[in-house]
């Protein structure tokens, strides 16, 4: 059974399993992270940068959440967060700070659950 929301969207969250409400979560941290990134560096092109990060972050949990291709946005989410850990890593290198790391820490996490979820959804 699906729940609506107010403005008519149904979420799909019965289908949904631990391990993905593990990557829920983990996309949730790394995209407030880059909010809260992107807030302070606004307007810059790295803030932006951040936001973009942000919005692609929360896309992918609302796309799950409503069941939306959710085997694609597994395999779509896969690169967009590697490539987060390789510009970060450019962009740092060897300058790396704590928060960082904790945000690395929680994308390598997510690209793990994400190549499980997809592995389970064939």
């Amino acid at each position: 059974m699906a729940t609506q929301t107010s403005d008519g969207i149904a979420l799909r969250t019965e289908t949904l399993t631990g391990l993905h409400w593990a990557g829920i979560g983990l996309a949730a941290i790394t995209g407030l992270i880059h909010l809260w990134l992107g807030v302070s560096f606004a307007p810059s092109p790295i803030g932006i940068a951040f936001l973009v990060a942000t919005v692609g972050f929360f896309a992918g949990v609302a796309a799950v959440l409503v069941d939306y291709r959710r085997r694609l946005m597994y395999l779509l989410g896969i690169p967009f967060t590697a490539g987060q850990v390789v510009m970060w890593y450019l962009v740092n290198a060897p300058d790396f700070g704590p928060p960082g790391i904790a945000d690395k820490v929680v994308q390598v996490l997510l690209i793990a659950v994400l190549i499980a979820l997809y592995r389970q959804s064939a």
